[in-house]
């Protein structure tokens, strides 16, 4: 087992010397916001759709103060083209959690990070790791697959527990350099030799995006980032193929709180609301529990 990590240790920075993707601007900082905003606009997003957006937001909102204090509407506008909407939403909640919790500073800890909103366990460890340089477990799809590729070759349903045990017995100086070469190296490995997560039981094949719930929900935040609108108008700005479908897609968008209902006029909430799982969680934080880690 050792042997095969020194393998993938040497073939992962050898690649990484020679072909990692060093300019990357959130490679080039240390700083646990612009980290933190990488990593939500990442999340399910290709890198080159992300660069654009993830520059012209921190010309914007340059620090957690500047956006926690934007209006939710600024910020949503400014995603559009993103994808995935309500990580503008969890962004900008987390931010003012940030400012008043945390007195403006990206947490380090595991359980503090995960009760900011958009922030599940790989997130968590990705910051932990790419800004703060401490050991965690960073397990996305390239890493996945370059472990599976190694050490479960012709396995079928590797769990995820499975992997994680590989990455905890071996560890690296730094688990920032050793994460960027992995992901680097598993991402070139795909493209040569095909995506080694097939064999993941976690693995599911994305639904196609034409049709779905997510391209109604994304064309009515389109239309209410340039105007407020009635049920009426906004059936009206709709293709006729989404129609459907819209008044689910509103009312889910008004239940996680992107979109407001103010008498004939839906809108982009004005600012967050705190939901129930997060007063939930306050609470809890308060009396020391720890319950929803």
């Amino acid at each position: 087992m050792y042997q095969k990590f020194k393998k993938l240790r040497r073939d992962v920075y050898a690649h990484y010397k020679k072909h990692g993707r060093h300019t990357l601007p959130w490679r080039k900082t240390t700083d646990p916001y612009r980290i933190l905003v990488s990593e939500i606009m990442l999340q399910q997003t290709q890198v080159d759709r992300v660069l654009p957006y993830y520059r012209t937001f921190l010309k914007t909102f340059p620090t957690v103060h500047m956006l926690a204090r934007a209006p939710l509407s600024t910020v949503v506008r400014l995603w559009q083209g993103l994808g995935y909407n309500r990580r503008a939403l969890f962004l900008h909640k987390a931010a003012k959690i940030i400012v008043d919790r945390f007195d403006g500073r990206v947490p380090c800890l595991r359980e503090d990070l995960e009760s900011l909103p958009g922030v599940g366990e790989y997130t968590a460890a990705a910051i932990q790791a790419f800004a703060f340089d401490m050991p965690a477990i960073v397990l996305e799809t390239n890493v996945r697959s370059a472990i599976i590729r190694l050490f479960f070759a012709g396995r079928h349903r590797v769990s995820e527990e499975q992997v994680k045990n590989i990455m905890r017995r071996y560890s690296e100086k730094s688990p920032r350099v050793w994460y960027w070469a992995l992901m680097d190296y598993g991402a070139y490995t795909k493209k040569q030799y095909g995506n080694a997560n097939r064999a993941s039981m976690v693995y599911v094949k994305q639904k196609s995006f034409r049709g779905s719930l997510r391209e109604v929900r994304g064309a009515i935040v389109r239309v209410l980032t340039k105007h407020s609108a009635t049920e009426k108008t906004l059936m009206e700005a709709m293709e006729q193929r989404m129609k459907p479908r819209a008044g689910e897609a509103v009312r889910t968008l008004i239940r996680d709180g992107l979109v407001e209902q103010r008498g004939r006029y839906i809108r982009i909430a004005r600012s967050p609301r705190v939901t129930k799982r997060e007063r939930t969680r306050d609470s809890q934080k308060k009396n020391g529990s720890k319950q929803d880690k």
